[in-house]
């Protein structure tokens, strides 16, 4: 792309950056009344996207909760977590809780699951919502619905009765998929223990063609139940319909929540006040207003002018950094930021300059070498890529692995660091080229 096609895409994205870490305020009027001409003018409502806060930040309850998983096969093991996981964010959603975080990890041989509940003060409250095993049943429809289900407003499904069918009935589920009868594609197949194989064929006796409701903690599974098509006899059933992969993997795991016990303990619970977090950000932005400042007036000092554009380079560096993580791209997540994520957005400003400087070292001695500015630039920069590429690799590499092994608190800082590396290496070899070209030019 032509430099001043760059150029024009670096101002761009600046100005877009700017509005974007722009902090959060009252939304505007409507209108704009200019009472000298008795006229009003529309005023468009903006509304920057605010960043998002982890728990550290703004106060709440952290719950690490240990999986048990000694009655559980190996081999199952990971689909029980991952039941798990899935059956705790349920629960906390239906608590009510706004931007939870549920996440399960493996620590060695320890399965883990980490929830955090922001704005949450109870913290026994808490651990009893999130600590309780999930209990699975199988519900019939009722001869006749009592009076009050017309005028609740709720599915049928919520009045069906529950049968003598448990979760500890169930031996496990698992997605198959199907190319021949009516049914075609994903399916859940079901199997039951010997007790809860006869429990069921019980059951869809007496209900063929009638809905056969799977209930998880006292919700159902779904509010369209499957219909009985038949009596089954043996403890083996398919759950079918036009399902896609997704929908029967998720039926599947939530069906094996309630089939494959899995008890949790509580290893460590902790609150946090919302003061205590609000004082950690005003720590944090003067650490980086610090930091940020010193490196400013270094580079200066020892480049000059050269120092000064990859000052300007750096700005722009953090407002793009900022604006990532609040909007993620608005392809990703946004990043919940936390004072390990501030720590390594701060540590990735001085590695920033790192590029600039390795870059401006190459410039001073091919010009020690005679080739004019120009020239000296263009050799510069190609000389001193590699040695920016593979440092930034390592620090990839390095991030990655702090990602893949470590949870939590640890994650957020591998995060920050692994965005503000790659988005240094843009400023570095796209901002601060562009702008040393048309300074030399």
């Amino acid at each position: 792309m032509r430099p001043r096609k760059l150029l024009w895409l670096i101002i761009l994205l600046t100005l877009l950056a700017v509005f974007l870490d722009l902090p959060s305020f009252p939304k505007l009027p409507a209108k704009l009344v200019i009472p000298k001409v008795n006229k009003e003018l529309p005023l468009p409502n903006l509304s920057p996207v605010p960043i998002k806060l982890g728990l550290d930040l703004q106060g709440g309850v952290e719950l690490v909760l240990q999986a048990q998983m000694d009655k559980i096969a190996a081999a199952d093991r990971d689909d029980a977590l991952e039941s798990a996981r899935q059956v705790i964010e349920r629960r906390v959603n239906g608590f009510g809780v706004s931007e939870a975080v549920v996440q399960s990890a493996k620590v060695g041989s320890d399965r883990r699951i980490l929830v955090d509940l922001p704005g949450v003060s109870d913290a026994s409250q808490a651990a009893n919502l999130v600590g309780k095993t999930a209990e699975l049943d199988f519900r019939e429809e009722p001869a006749s619905y009592p009076p009050e289900a017309s005028q609740s407003g709720l599915p049928p499904v919520f009045f069906f009765t529950k049968t003598n069918l448990t979760g500890a009935d169930l031996q496990k589920s698992q997605v198959t998929f199907s190319s021949s009868g009516k049914n075609t594609g994903a399916q859940v197949e079901i199997q039951f223990t010997p007790d809860g194989a006869k429990k069921f064929d019980d059951i869809t006796k007496r209900n063929v063609g009638k809905p056969l409701a799977i209930f998880l903690d006292d919700q159902p599974v779904s509010y369209n139940p499957p219909i009985v098509q038949q009596e089954i006899i043996g403890g083996n059933a398919v759950i079918s319909g036009n399902f896609t992969s997704d929908q029967a993997k998720q039926l599947a795991i939530q069906l094996n929540a309630g089939a494959l016990k899995v008890p949790v303990k509580i290893l460590s619970e902790r609150s946090i006040s919302a003061s205590l977090g609000q004082e950690s950000v005003q720590k944090s932005l003067v650490a980086g207003g610090i930091g940020l400042v010193i490196v400013i007036l270094y580079m200066i000092g020892y480049y000059g002018w050269l120092g000064l554009i990859a000052d300007v380079a750096l700005i722009i560096y953090t407002l793009l950094v900022l604006a990532i993580f609040k909007t993620g791209l608005f392809i990703l997540p946004p990043v919940t930021l936390t004072l390990p994520g501030i720590a390594g957005f701060i540590l990735s400003i001085g590695m920033a300059v790192d590029a600039n400087i390795l870059i401006f070292e190459r410039m001073k001695e091919e010009k020690r070498w005679g080739k004019l500015p120009k020239k000296a630039l263009e050799l510069g920069f190609n000389r001193a890529w590699s040695s920016i590429r593979d440092s930034n690799i390592s620090s990839l590499i390095t991030a990655s692995i702090l990602y893949y092994f470590g949870v939590g608190l640890v994650r957020g800082f591998a995060i920050t660091l692994a965005i503000g590396v790659l988005v240094s290496m843009f400023t570095a070899v796209v901002v601060t080229r562009t702008f040393l070209r048309f300074f030399i030019k």
